[in-house]
C-alpha cells in the first residue's frame, strides 16, 4: 500500500552550499546524510517528519549513469538543477512491485540498497525503480529498515517532533509538478504504478496517504516543481531556491493550501 511521499530528490552540484542555502532561506536543517559509494553519489537530508528531502550530488558520473536514479540526477544536473526524481512509501515493496510488473508495468524488482553514516552507521532501503526517471516520469517506490540512527520508531517519533530553524516542526504537504500534457502523465502514473489522478482539463490531482500530487501544464507553473510545507510560520511565504519554489504555509498536512 503507498503510504505517501517517501522523499524529494534534488539534484545540486554542491552538497554543503545547496544545504546552507536551503537553511538560511527556509529554515531547513539537514540533519543527516552520507556517500551512496557503489552508486557515485552523496547526499544530505532534512527530514520532514517521516518523509524528507534529499539533496543529491554526483561524486563519479560513470557509477551514477548505470543508476536510475544517479542517471535522473545527472540530467536534472545537466538542465541547471533542481528535481531529479520522487519516491513513495511502500511497506510492502516487494509484493508491489511483482503485483505491477504481472499487469505489465515497466517498474524493475524491488532491490537492496544502502549508505554509509557519518558515524559509521549503515541506513539500508529496498526500492523498485523504473530504467528511467525524471519529473516527467512516474516516481519509484521504497520501503526502508525500520531501525539505527534514523529509521527507528523512536528516531521517527522525534523526527516528527523536531524544530527546525524555522521555529517549528514541518510537514511535506503537497508536490507540484509541471508537464506539457498532464493528462497523459497522470494516465502513465495509472499504468504504471496504479496511481489515480481527479483529472479537471489540464489540471490532474492525486491524494496518497496524507500528500497531494498535482500535475500541472507548463505553461501555468512559473518553475517547474513547486514543494508545500507546513509550519508554524504566522504568514505564508513563497521562496525559489534550487531550481525549486518552496511555499510554506501555516500548519501541517491539515492546512489549507489551495
Amino acid at each position: 500500500m503507498l503510504r505517501g511521499i517517501d522523499h524529494l530528490v534534488i539534484a545540486v552540484p554542491d552538497l554543503d552550499a545547496a544545504a546552507t542555502e536551503l537553511t538560511e532561506s527556509l529554515g531547513l536543517a539537514f540533519t543527516a546524510g552520507g556517500r551512496h559509494p557503489d552508486a557515485g553519489t552523496a547526499n544530505r537530508i532534512a527530514f520532514l517528519g517521516e518523509p524528507y528531502l534529499e539533496l543529491i550530488a554526483v561524486e563519479d558520473q560513470d557509477l551514477a549513469w548505470q543508476r536510475p536514479i544517479g542517471a535522473a540526477a545527472l540530467r536534472a544536473l545537466e538542465r541547471g538543477g533542481g528535481l531529479a526524481t520522487y519516491a513513495l512509501m511502500d511497506d510492502a515493496v516487494e509484493v508491489t512491485a511483482a503485483e505491477l510488473r504481472a499487469n505489465d508495468s515497466a517498474i524493475g524488482p524491488a532491490t537492496h540498497g544502502s549508505r554509509e553514516r557519518p558515524d559509521g552507521e549503515r541506513v539500508e532501503w529496498w526500492t523498485a525503480t523504473f530504467q528511467r526517471l525524471g519529473p516527467d516520469a512516474p516516481p519509484f517506490l521504497v520501503r526502508h529498515a525500520y531501525t539505527g540512527a534514523e529509521w527507528s520508531f523512536a528516531a521517527l517519533a522525534e523526527r516528527r517532533a523536531y524544530r527546525h530553524p524555522i521555529g517549528s516542526p514541518v510537514e511535506l504537504v503537497r508536490l507540484d509538478v509541471a508537464t506539457p500534457d498532464p493528462p497523459a502523465l497522470a494516465a502513465e502514473y495509472f499504468a504504471q504504478l496504479g496511481v489515480e489522478f481527479w483529472s479537471v482539463s489540464d489540471l490532474a490531482v492525486a491524494w496518497v496517504g496524507s500528500h497531494t500530487i498535482r500535475l500541472l501544464p507548463t505553461h501555468d507553473m512559473p518553475v517547474a516543481t513547486a514543494v508545500v510545507l507546513g509550519a508554524e510560520v504566522a504568514e505564508p511565504r513563497s521562496v525559489d531556491a534550487l531550481g525549486i519554489r518552496f511555499h510554506v504555509e501555516a500548519g501541517g498536512a491539515e492546512a489549507e493550501v489551495g
